[in-house]
């Protein structure tokens, strides 16, 4: 016997607010929490209902009786397909409004704290071809929308040059222009794609593991300088040095060219060595008076221009009078903590990526900075009471941890270290706001500001200042 379909229609539903992977919350005329893909707060729809989980429906819409006023056109024609930009239909004022409204929520419902000084928000000027980096994706099968189908159209589903469509993991939106990084990206995607498949080089498959293309990395700086990596699944030369060649010919703004080979059931690539081909090994950049030199591997802040308001941030609220023994957690390549190595006494940061501290210590050595020290390890395992007493017990602490926020026993060994201050970086409130719940046992929180790093996203990055209670 058939299971009962579960999917209905709820009427009347007022989306009020965004919530997490870009959909928009609202409630019912009986007050039933509902979130809504492709809606936008302002929308009174009905919602067709596609699950429920944790006793909240989860649907689309089906008809819209009121736009919203902050509704606008999304100008990429990917859109409605790609589902990498959330909220392009959404006016920008109106996105950092509700991220601002997102962290506010995160900290009353979760921290249960209250905050001396709450700052508004710190929107981008850019907020096209704002990233630095991107990940484009082959596949021997393109997404292509049941509307085409359903018309009956010609269609080629075979190979596409994208990004993966959500829920699919075999097929990639063949994207053909994308808004979120400067011009070269689509010149370069584009005529690999036409180089491609003239020279019939296969497109990875996922499902039979087979096909020669993977994936392809670009990453600028704001020069006008490229970094490029393509991924291959197998180290075929007669493919890969031809292309290569002809790549480095046709761009010349690309000044770093890289291969990886990756014969993986998977696509991660951080095990994996970079081959260097052409050109510079490094990428330059800088933040404020620190320049930096970037690999193929080095994670570096992907919107550069929000990145320096960001570290901004970070510098007005540590108050740096010159004498202050700092501790700089999840440093990654260091970013954060040579950015603010010239205005504090000594700045030591640790990272679990080992990787990443190399680049660390060769930035240090780039701007001839000579009070930071950097350790590659697990946060939780380094900093403990024998580390305080190596180094001294620190006077401002910066942490920066993944979107999981910070492990118990760092968040056990902040409090018993009882620094007189502490900056929280996150980009994700949700875990921040869980983590000062624990923190305020000894902890206010005297501030907070919110910056937005990825606009038409739901992503929000956070900083607060934390003050040790007397």
């Amino acid at each position: 016997m058939a299971r009962k379909s579960r999917k209905k229609i709820i009427p009347n539903v007022r989306l009020t607010g965004i919530a997490d992977r870009g959909k928009a919350v609202g409630r019912d005329e009986e007050g039933m929490v509902v979130f809504v893909e492709g809606g936008v707060p302002g929308d009174l729809m009905d919602v067709q209902t596609q699950r429920k989980k944790k006793g909240v429906w989860n649907g689309i819409p089906h008809h819209i009786h009121e736009y919203s006023e902050d509704r606008t056109e999304a100008f990429c024609k990917h859109f409605s397909e790609c589902g990498g930009c959330k909220w392009q239909h959404l006016s920008y004022e109106a996105q950092i409004k509700h991220k601002n409204k997102v962290v506010l929520d995160a900290f009353s419902r979760l921290a249960k704290v209250e905050i001396d000084d709450i700052q508004g928000i710190v929107g981008a000027e850019k907020i096209r071809a704002y990233r630095n980096k991107m990940v484009y994706s082959f596949a021997g099968r393109k997404w292509i929308a049941q509307d085409i189908i359903d018309r009956g159209e010609e269609v080629d589903f075979r190979n596409g040059l994208g990004f993966y469509r959500a829920g699919a993991f075999d097929k990639v939106v063949d994207i053909q222009e994308c808004h979120l990084q400067e011009g070269l990206t689509n010149k370069l995607r584009n005529w690999l794609r036409d180089y491609t498949l003239s020279h019939e080089i296969s497109y990875h498959d996922p499902r039979s593991h087979k096909g020669f293309m993977r994936n392809l990395f670009v990453r600028n700086n704001r020069k006008g300088e490229w970094m490029v990596n393509i991924i291959f699944h197998s180290d075929d030369q007669k493919i890969i040095k031809p292309m290569l060649e002809e790549i480095h010919a046709a761009f010349p703004e690309i000044v770093s060219l890289w291969y990886t080979i990756n014969p993986k059931m998977n696509d991660s690539t951080a095990d994996l060595d970079r081959i260097h081909f052409a050109g510079d090994k490094y990428l330059q950049e800088s933040l404020g008076d620190v320049n930096f030199n970037i690999g193929p591997k080095s994670f570096f802040q992907t919107n550069t221009y929000q990145a320096e308001k960001l570290y901004l941030t970070v510098l007005d609220f540590a108050d740096f009078q010159g004498t202050e023994n700092v501790y700089d957690l999840y440093t990654g390549l260091g970013s954060i903590a040579l950015y603010i190595a010239k205005y504090c006494k000594h700045v030591v940061g640790i990272e679990e990526i080992e990787a990443a501290i190399d680049d660390a210590k060769m930035n240090q050595k780039l701007n001839d900075i000579d009070n930071a020290t950097f350790y590659a390890g697990d946060v939780k395992n380094i900093l403990d009471d024998a580390f305080a007493d190596k180094h001294g017990k620190p006077d401002i602490l910066i942490t920066d941890p993944p979107r999981m926020g910070m492990h118990a026993d760092v968040v056990d060994m902040l409090i018993k270290l009882e620094t007189p201050k502490v900056i929280y970086v996150s980009c994700n409130p949700s875990t921040q706001a869980r983590d000062v719940a624990l923190l305020k046992e000894k902890y206010d929180v005297l501030k907070i500001r919110p910056v937005d790093m990825f606009p038409h996203t739901h992503h929000i990055e956070n900083v607060a200042l934390l003050k040790l209670r007397k």
